[in-house]
């Protein structure tokens, strides 16, 4: 059986907004996870945020990780790029230093980045510490799509119905998917260069986001050798005891998304720089698969005051977000091991220190 990387979406969707958007809150996003494949070298979330009311300069968000914990990172703003290429398609979002291209839509895109970056570490960044000396670093990614996209709200009903029933939607920030890749890249930081080959998750978003209430998640996803994958994302418990989002998928390496939701998942109870078990247990209609994690490189976001636009307006939504941690794991599955992503989040006041 045949693999149809569109999902049935139409193509058009992956090209940018062309021009400034009416709404001034409307986004257009793109966001990269990129992993090497020997674990040497993570980019835990790449992403860039056109806001509507600043379409001249893009929100930047630069990770790159390593499992000594070194970490190189950048929050900021950049002048945009135009979005138009020489074939007058709007498939650059670029701003800063920092171009996303979508070469063929729901084939391959490219990730480029050459600029300063902050020098921390992980365990500063769960310290809350995120200073250090700038430093010039640059990278290129070129990711080829290997597992169907995954519309959010697709496929469980209930998961439908939270998106367009609830303020779960709004959190999304409208109509969005995710699609797992294979890559290609190097990684410069000075005169040195690092090539890896490995993987990663690639996350197409345009829409209104308003994050005011947002209570906490886990979210994750992995594509292994073999080629099956499986992701998903799930809100926790609500203290009411109402109906919340847990939608995710398991795919065979042929065919399409089967559907999945987490029934066993890390939630961010406690801040640790590495090491930290993250296993978790996928239920489908066949039975439940049981996966191991265990995070070997990792950021943090504790206290969300950093100089962006798009977290000034945060802000304003919600003083006290929760704090938020993004990370690679080393996932084994019946004893096949890959490399994947993680993103979690939880109010400061349920998080234990060690």
């Amino acid at each position: 059986m045949a693999i149809d990387l569109t999902g049935g979406i139409d193509p058009s969707r992956e090209f940018m907004l062309a021009q400034r958007p009416q709404d001034p809150e409307m986004r257009d996003s793109v966001s990269f996870w990129v992993v090497d494949d020997r674990g040497a070298i993570g980019l835990p979330r790449i992403g860039i945020e056109a806001v509507g009311a600043n379409w001249d300069s893009h929100d930047i968000q630069l990770n790159v990780a390593f499992p000594d914990g070194r970490v190189y990172r950048l929050r900021s703003n950049g002048a945009s790029l135009p979005a138009q290429d020489s074939a007058g398609r709007a498939s650059v979002l670029g701003a800063g230093g920092l171009t996303f291209r979508c070469a063929e839509p729901f084939d391959t895109w490219t990730m480029s980045y050459d600029g300063p970056a902050v020098q921390t570490s992980s365990a500063d960044l769960v310290d809350g510490k995120k200073d250090g000396p700038t430093v010039d670093i640059g990278f290129h990614v070129e990711a080829k799509m290997a597992v169907p996209p995954w519309v959010q709200g697709a496929l469980q009903s209930d998961a439908d119905t939270q998106l367009r029933t609830s303020n779960v939607g709004d959190m999304m920030g409208g109509p969005r998917y995710e699609q797992l890749f294979t890559a290609t890249g190097e990684f410069r930081i000075g005169d040195e260069r690092y090539t890896f080959t490995g993987s990663g998750l690639r996350i197409r978003r345009t829409g209104v986001r308003k994050l005011a209430g947002f209570w906490g998640h886990c979210w994750q996803s992995a594509v292994f050798p073999s080629g099956r994958a499986f992701g998903y994302i799930a809100y926790p418990p609500r203290p009411d005891g109402q109906p919340t989002f847990n939608e995710g998928f398991v795919f065979t390496g042929d065919g399409g998304l089967i559907p999945a939701r987490a029934v066993q998942a890390p939630w961010l109870t406690r801040l640790r720089p590495l090491g930290e078990d993250v296993s978790l247990v996928l239920q489908t209609a066949d039975g439940t698969i049981e996966i191991a994690g265990e995070t070997v490189f990792s950021t943090h976001d504790i206290h969300h005051n950093d100089d962006m636009y798009s977290m000034q307006a945060l802000k304003q939504e919600m003083a006290s977000f929760p704090a938020v941690q993004q990370a690679g794991v080393r996932y084994s599955w019946d004893g096949e091991e890959a490399y994947g992503m993680l993103e979690r989040s939880n109010p400061l006041d349920k998080i234990a220190r060690d």
